[in-house]
């Protein structure tokens, strides 16, 4: 049973350094408490639609930032999942990877459902895949994949035989967004609760925290509410709201046995 850490951290817009240094110290922190994977948001390096993707992507495998995260993972011996802003000859995308604790790249995800207002920023993937763990097999997504029309990528995911779906995210929502009289989170709830009942899986989405400073949506704040929702589709743990609450959370994470050979992934529970 693995301790998987939610690292519902601080993302600067740009600042790529700032933003790896950053990360390094809170996946320390993470690996310290007993962490064995640690779950970072999406494009952590430069802040989700930040105009510098232009010019400071990075490549895979050798860019600065995935040097970086390869050498957190060596040096803690943890399983690393972040996004990061991927440039691949003359595109941009918004990508994440699962690193493994030697440093080697598991799984490279592009995320497919961007949302159309970040079209002209990045490309989208092509393709998913899944990895083997001792802790299981995991897929990646990225945040609005998780919502896909019949969340057809998460079930996909659940379809090759993913036990953990892990999705770093960038939740945001207007300066004025008032979270008394409108919680956030049910539109994850909703979609993440009957992927994970009906494939037997756990996901687990973690969103950074701070103010978008630049590109599209310029002046929202991104609020945390990280969430980890269980193989019967209940919630068990959500991070919480506001443009200041960095954290990292942990929680174990039981996973169940996949069903034999030709028996079909998809099932409905009944309670």
């Amino acid at each position: 049973m693995p301790k998987l850490a939610l690292i519902q951290m601080r993302v600067v817009g740009g600042a790529k350094r700032e933003n790896l240094r950053h990360a390094r110290d809170l996946i320390q922190q993470a690996a310290s408490a007993g962490a064995q994977i640690v779950v970072l948001p999406e494009a952590m390096t430069l802040g989700w639609t930040h105009p510098s993707a232009r010019t400071d992507a990075d490549a895979l495998p050798d860019g600065e930032s995935i040097v970086a995260l390869r050498e957190a993972a060596r040096e803690t011996g943890v399983y690393i999942c972040s996004g990061f802003i991927e440039r691949a000859g003359d595109m941009i995308f918004n990508s994440a990877v699962l690193i493994a604790p030697d440093g080697s790249i598991m799984l490279h995800h592009r995320k497919l459902n961007e949302l159309e207002l970040a079209h002209d920023l990045y490309a989208l993937g092509d393709r998913l895949q899944v990895a083997e763990t001792p802790f299981g097999r995991i897929g990646l997504m990225i945040c609005a994949d998780g919502f896909a029309r019949g969340q057809v990528i998460a079930r996909a995911l659940g379809y090759m035989g993913a036990q953990i779906i892990l999705s770093p995210s960038a939740w945001a929502v207007p300066s004025d967004h008032d979270n008394v009289k409108e919680p956030y989170g049910q539109l994850w709830l909703d979609n993440y609760s009957s992927v994970a009942r009906d494939h037997r899986l756990w996901i687990i989405g973690v969103s950074n925290v701070g103010w978008i400073t630049a590109g599209p949506w310029s002046g929202r704040k991104c609020i945390g509410c990280s969430l980890a929702v269980g193989p019967s589709g209940e919630k068990v743990m959500q991070g919480p709201y506001g443009v200041d609450m960095e954290r990292i959370l942990t929680i174990d994470v039981k996973t169940l046995p996949r069903p034999a050979q030709g028996d079909g992934w998809a099932r409905f529970w009944q309670d």
